[in-house]
């Protein structure tokens, strides 16, 4: 028996490799041409030392100049040391270059194409056979603009089902990618894509969390919705989801469906014109009541441009509330024009 182990590096570029039941970490990645640092195997020098950000695991001996007993309590481990007991996700304190780790482009093929509003695209693309990607909910892959030798940042959102992974992106009028998939886009067509990558992904759920997403930034959120939907959650999840205009509220259908399916989930949607006749008006942080900060127990997720994330750090010192983790993703999109 094995455990898929994902390691994410400092560029944000993750690889996941198979350990036995009773094999180091270290030796299956290095069994997998993964160099994770290491000046010594016997957990003396504290080189391979990492974050375990989720998952069960054991220890075998090592000495306080390579980890401390706090250190450990607070989930590091050192990869030479360690023998995973489930599925788990390491933060590796290295970049992907220095570990020798290089994302190769898989082949792909659209599978369909789906105009959502006027500002929102949803695409589909079908690996070919014997293709495999795994990323953890919530990181991107940068897809090639077919025609061209350019690409495209994109987050899942979905996770893989059948070889298929679903896309949600913004319409940009001119833009390159927008133009290729709303005029010219067609079921088989040959994409490459090249990751995973990023380091905003789900976290083990150990407290309840908020995730605000800003238009298309509501991609990851579906993908990691559809994890929770899979393994459960323990504690209660609220999303706020807002957006310029009426017309740029999608996949709330999706939205739906997942609520129903999974327990303490609710979520609301805000939108900023003032012309809406949208119930909830304005910005997310207008619809961010004290009682689901918690006093600063809770996880916050942000996914959207880099005034709303800018925003949200300023309301939260605004309110003294400090979360006790606030991941989030910036994204701004491309308007090279075609």
């Amino acid at each position: 028996m094995g455990y898929n182990i994902a390691l994410n590096f400092e560029d944000g570029v993750t690889r996941f490799i198979e350990a036995g039941e009773n094999e180091l970490v270290a030796d299956a990645a290095y069994r997998l041409g993964v160099n994770i640092p290491m000046d010594c195997r016997d957990g003396a020098c504290g080189t391979c030392k990492c974050h375990c950000e989720s998952g069960q695991f054991t220890l075998g001996s090592y000495i306080d100049d390579a980890m401390t007993e706090e250190e450990a309590k607070q989930g590091y481990v050192l990869t030479c040391q360690m023998k995973a007991k489930s599925d788990c996700v390491l933060k590796i304190q290295a970049s992907s270059e220095a570990c020798k780790v290089r994302s190769a482009p898989l082949n792909a093929q659209i599978e369909h194409v789906r105009k959502l509003s006027p500002t929102s695209i949803g695409f589909a693309l079908k690996l070919a056979p014997g293709s495999n990607i795994s990323f953890l909910p919530g990181q991107y892959v940068n897809v090639g603009v077919p025609g061209t030798t350019q690409t495209r940042s994109y987050s899942f959102s979905s996770m893989p089902k059948d070889g298929v992974v679903q896309f949600l992106v913004r319409n940009i009028p001119g833009g390159l990618m927008s133009t290729y998939l709303s005029q010219m886009a067609a079921p088989g067509d040959a994409v490459t894509v090249t990751g995973p990558i990023g380091s905003f992904y789900l976290r083990d759920i150990k407290r309840p969390m908020v995730f605000l997403a800003g238009g298309t930034g509501l991609a990851p959120f579906l993908a990691m919705l559809e994890d929770i939907r899979r393994t459960g959650a323990p504690h209660p999840i609220h999303m706020i989801y807002g957006v310029t205009n009426d017309a740029d509220l999608v996949e709330i259908e999706k939205i739906d469906a997942l609520a129903k399916e999974i327990p303490d989930f609710t979520y609301a949607t805000v939108v900023a014109s003032s012309d809406s006749s949208h119930p909830r008006k304005g910005y997310v942080t207008q619809h961010l009541p004290d009682e689901l900060l918690r006093g600063g127990d809770v996880d916050i997720y942000l996914c959207g441009p880099p005034p709303m994330v800018d925003a949200v750090r300023s309301y939260l010192g605004q309110k003294g509330v400090t979360p006790a983790n606030f991941y989030f993703e910036k994204f701004a999109p491309s308007e090279k024009a075609a």
